[in-house]
């Protein structure tokens, strides 16, 4: 990797550049339901007064997704950030992968298939269930059940984890529905589908980071050994469990094992197939680490199982997991990081446990470890494990705690943060604790200022994709719809496609800072903010990446 050749109309900032990401953070298009405009936020104030502005696209095509109508999310808005332009991502290549066929002519699908046929045995899916297209997506599931049973796949069980995250909150059974409609219709001739188990996903199985390994554990128990609840199907399974509490999301579901007779229809057997569909990968690795590792420790796993395993992407390459895998991840070459790292500029980046993953993993191209341990510090906090509306300041502080220090003490001429806050809380769609939760942020930013002043730096501070800013469900007319049993807005807990904000501010002035001509016609993405932070560094960007925001000198 060559070094970045330097500007000759501008050297850099006496101090440090920061790019601080307030994930989840973005520009509403509503006042009622926009807890980001609600909130109180004084530092964000002061800087539409001193800093240079703008707004960003952060979902849709100018994040690599199929069309503008998907969400941004935080595993696609720093892959873009990181990067300095777009690819396909998960979404776009698993959908191009169904439609062309390529999924099911590859090799590894064949051997899935083949397996099960060849031993009479099962073949599990499981993932997901809903049309979010952050991590998976019905219509990839419904695919691979059709052509599983025209291959004649006699048995297969699918193992369903409940969104209310990235789509509505309590619309769980309008996946389930689709679903059973499938698995009726495939059930003929000899062939049995059927859901097996199921719960919430932030209650079963959808760890991340390795934050809590006994929800895994809960996972596999429920999946695999079929060890919990019982119920005759999961239409039933969900209405008991919101009788029992009505205002239960459908993330938060306590999980269940379906049964007949008695006994649980979709327990693992020798020689069955498994396939993860999610496509993301930063909550798909720890399931795959159960099933692949020789000499697993994380819970009592049992014998390493006997069976054929795959996800639909490799989710991390530099560790191959999982070793099989139903189509290739982008290829995210020449990262910022190995392009700063080449050119001998000190790194830290740190963020608290929820998205430490997104600052270095994906902010690196799905790419583990550091381009040079010598240049770069990866700092991780801890998070709480407690609901997020019970903490919504969760670890700003202590992630702000870091970066001062490094600031004031010049540690490093290149900093990246992440403030979960804005996503997390927002995901919880409780609106006290999303205002707090943009204002603990905005609270922390004032500190970075302060810091920033002293060390003569320049601040970048922006968002990956919004959430906390559109936190009503609304009608085809856009109207707040109504909770008919609380008389309240209805909660959405998923992202937005609202753009996102972009503050950049020059402490001692001396970057001459001015819009540049392409931000000026506006519609510039994220991806636009990879060139604007080389460049405030004082180097010229790469010539494909997408243009600066800014002009300097």
């Amino acid at each position: 990797m060559p070094a970045l050749k330097k500007l000759t109309s501008y050297a850099g900032p006496r101090g440090p550049v920061v790019l601080a990401i307030m994930d989840g953070t973005g520009i509403g298009k509503y006042k009622e339901g926009d807890f980001v405009a609600a909130a109180y936020k004084p530092n964000w104030e002061w800087l539409k007064q001193h800093a240079v502005y703008t707004e960003l696209k952060a979902h849709g095509r100018a994040v690599g997704m199929p069309t503008d109508e998907d969400m941004g999310n935080s595993e696609v808005g720093h892959n873009a950030i990181g990067a300095g332009r777009v690819f396909h991502q998960g979404a776009s290549l698993v959908e191009n992968a169904i439609n062309s066929r390529a999924l099911f002519e590859g090799d590894v699908w064949k051997e899935l298939v083949g397996n099960v046929t060849r031993h009479h045995s099962q073949l599990h899916l499981l993932g997901l269930l809903s049309d979010g297209n952050v991590h998976s997506h019905i219509r990839h599931l419904l695919a691979m059940l059709k052509e599983a049973h025209a291959v004649g796949v006699k048995t297969v069980r699918v193992h369903i984890l409940l969104d209310g995250r990235d789509v509505s909150p309590q619309s769980a059974l309008d996946y389930v529905d689709q679903l059973e409609a499938l698995l009726k219709e495939l059930s003929t001739d000899g062939c049995d589908y059927a859901i097996a188990s199921g719960g919430g996903r932030q209650v079963i199985t959808m760890d991340r980071y390795e934050a809590n390994w006994p929800l895994v554990e809960r996972g596999w128990k429920i999946h695999w050994r079929g060890e919990g609840p019982q119920f005759p199907s999961a239409r039933a399974a969900i209405e008991k469990y919101r009788a029992d509490n009505p205002a239960v999301i459908d993330q938060d579901l306590p999980p269940f094992v379906i049964v007949r007779d008695g006994k649980p229809v979709g327990t693992l057997q020798t020689n069955d197939s498994v396939v993860m569909i999610n496509f993301r990968g930063d909550r798909a690795m720890e399931t795959c680490r159960a099933f692949e590792e020789d000499n697993f420790t994380k819970f009592e796993r049992g014998p390493k199982p006997q069976v054929v395993f795959a996800g639909m992407m490799q989710y991390d390459g530099d560790t191959h997991t999982p070793k099989k895998y139903l189509v290739s991840p982008p290829a995210i070459d020449r990262t910022i990081g190995e392009y700063l790292t080449a050119s001998g500029v000190s790194i830290l980046a740190t963020s608290e446990t929820q998205k430490f993953g997104h600052v270095t993993y994906f902010f690196n191209g799905n790419r583990l470890g550091k381009f040079d341990e010598k240049l770069e510090d990866y700092v991780e906090v801890k998070s709480d494990r407690v609901p997020f509306e019970e903490r919504p300041w969760m670890k700003a502080a202590e992630i702000t705690d870091i970066v001062v220090d490094s600031i004031r003490n010049n540690k490093h001429r290149s900093i990246r943060l992440n403030y979960p806050n804005g996503d997390m809380v927002g995901h919880t769609g409780v609106p006290l604790a999303v205002q707090i939760s943009v204002e603990a942020t905005d609270l922390c930013v004032g500190r970075l200022i302060e810091a920033l002043k002293a060390a003569g730096g320049i601040l970048i501070l922006t968002a990956d994709h919004g959430n906390a800013d559109d936190m009503y469900e609304r009608n085809k007319k856009g109207e707040v719809a109504i909770d008919p049993r609380t008389g309240h807005p209805k909660a959405k807990t998923s992202h937005s496609l609202n753009p996102v904000p972009c503050f950049i501010w020059d402490a001692d002035g001396t970057a001459n800072l001015r819009l540049s001509a392409t931000a000026e016609k506006g519609g510039l993405g994220i991806t636009s903010l990879t060139a604007t932070f080389l460049k405030l560094l004082g180097f010229e960007s790469p010539a494909d990446y997408d243009p600066s925001i800014v002009d300097v000198g």
